[in-house]
């Protein structure tokens, strides 16, 4: 076979598998082009097939093929020849090896497994599909809905921060410090809608509140130490903790969030969400609020507050924080953009004492010296223009419907099941009869297109009662969806059900 026919082929069997990361047809055959040169895929200085032969085959524009070609050319991945055409560049891939060379390494087993000192993952965790845009009806949650994302917003930013004095401030290395501008939105715009005073050195910038628990727990926490976890609670705050204590205590939770305890009182920490508490979204009162800041006090314990979702509120301005109330430091604050912004974003922030923020800037700096600036960059630009204000009503305006809708069809498909109350915030807790078990009906959900996720993983020890409780969020799913998809869940449920009843009864099932 001819080299450049060999070339077509790869490309025509190619191109309907690569995704790559751009979202124009030129960049992904471009990118498609890159990575099979540099993986060995054609041959050091292979000549390439006409622009007019390889668009035909690959059911493109001429145009759009020559103009990726040019761009190969640009960056020194082809090279042209006079009177000859495009040949791949030999300088490019030298010394570069195959896919096949790699493939063909000789690898000694060292015998991971003994060598590792944690195991964390092993550890329970929340799971979603990687391809969960592909189901029809993503009650997802912690997903976004690109189509709400003010993208005009988000793009005049965007480009604003690319103006050379602009890349001149977010491109520098930071070493351990923060992105100015953002520290100073999150201390005069953001901390004070939720009644918070902090100065600059209370502040520290962070790649989610996953990260935030992270630093917390190697700074703070030995083996020895107790830390009082929500039950049911956020598995990736407890996975945290678990890293680094032996004594992760489960802390009830009530219809006003986490219970006030005698057990309180034996933790040195405790980590609570009292705005929407995770999972069932339930918000704590005042009342219970200053009745936790009272044990904490008393018995001597830090509290952990992750704020996820306080702007997510509905009916009333949001309560305000614990760390507003507290008058002894005692409060830790973790803060998100994520969960709100857009949660590929990957930013949020610490809020507590300048000794505490020193060390975990210290901790920070050896793992990733700081988050990306020029994120932080736009992400200032777009809370100091108001763009996140009015986002924040619009996610407000939407969840809401949202909410009521999914409400309004759970309580006609799904009668049998209950819903916890919330103000606010982008999930629903959901509580089945006894003998449903929740795991089961993710299952058969998948199978109609449906995506729930079990509520087992967010208790500490999780019993067949507490089995029956599954999460749906609304964040990813349109409302014209929501209704025709509760519809495909019930016939799962049905399913489920009829398949215990079976079970029960002693009967093997058809």
């Amino acid at each position: 076979m001819r080299p450049a026919q060999y070339i077509t082929d790869i490309w025509v069997k190619l191109l309907p598998r690569f995704e790559g990361s751009s979202a124009t047809l030129q960049g992904r055959i471009k990118e498609m082009m890159v990575q099979s040169i540099l993986d060995g895929l054609l041959p050091s200085d292979a000549a390439m097939p006409p622009s007019r032969s390889l668009a035909q085959a690959l059911g493109v524009s001429r145009n759009t093929v020559s103009l990726a070609l040019q761009l190969l050319v640009d960056k020194g991945f082809l090279v042209s020849r006079e009177r000859s055409g495009l040949f791949v560049n030999p300088d490019i891939v030298l010394g570069q090896p195959s896919l096949i060379e790699r493939g063909a390494e000789n690898r000694r087993d060292l015998g991971w497994g003994g060598r590792l000192k944690t195991t964390t993952g092993q550890q329970r965790n929340i799971n979603k599909p990687v391809q969960w845009q592909d189901f029809a009806y993503p009650f997802v949650y912690g997903q976004f809905d690109a189509s709400l994302m003010p993208l005009t917003d988000w793009r005049a930013c965007s480009q604003q921060s690319l103006l050379a004095s602009a890349v001149r401030q977010w491109s520098q290395d930071h070493v351990d410090r923060d992105h100015t501008s953002l520290v100073s939105q999150i201390q005069h715009r953001l901390l004070p809608a939720r009644g918070i005073v902090a100065q600059r050195d209370q502040i520290l910038v962070t790649a989610g509140a996953q990260m935030a628990c992270y630093l917390l727990s190697q700074v703070l926490m030995d083996s020895e130490t107790v830390v009082g976890m929500e039950d049911p609670g956020y598995p990736d705050a407890r996975n945290n903790f678990a890293l680094r204590s032996d004594h992760i205590l489960p802390l009830a939770v009530d219809e006003q969030g986490l219970v006030p305890s005698r057990k309180l009182g034996q933790c040195d920490y405790v980590y609570v969400t009292p705005s929407h508490q995770c999972p069932t979204s339930v918000t704590m009162p005042l009342a219970r609020r200053q009745a936790l800041l009272d044990v904490a006090h008393k018995k001597n314990v830090v509290l952990f507050e992750d704020d996820h979702e306080s702007e997510l509120n509905f009916s009333c301005r949001p309560l305000p924080a614990l760390k507003s109330l507290d008058s002894e430091g005692r409060v830790v604050y973790l803060g998100s953009l994520s969960k709100t912004l857009a949660h590929g974003l990957r930013l949020g922030y610490i809020v507590a004492a300048p000794e505490l923020i020193a060390e975990l800037r210290a901790l920070r700096r050896l793992m990733m010296r700081h988050v990306p600036s020029n994120n932080a960059h736009i992400a200032s630009l777009f809370i100091a223009q108001g763009y996140h204000d009015a986002f924040i009503r619009k996610l407000n305006i939407t969840y809401s419907e949202r909410r009521r809708v999914l409400l309004e069809a759970l309580a006609r498909f799904l009668p049998d099941c209950t819903v916890s109350q919330a103000l606010g915030g982008s999930g629903a807790w959901v509580q089945g009869p006894m003998g449903l078990d929740a795991t089961a009906l993710a299952q058969a959900a998948l199978g109609r297109g449906v995506l729930i996720e079990p509520g087992s993983v967010f208790f500490a020890r999780p019993t067949a009662a507490q089995n029956r409780c599954f999460r749906m969020g609304y964040s990813a799913i349109p409302s014209v969806s929501i209704e025709a998809g509760v519809r495909e869940l019930q016939l799962a449920y049905e399913l489920c059900m009829r398949g215990q009843r079976t079970i029960a009864s002693g009967l093997r099932p058809a």
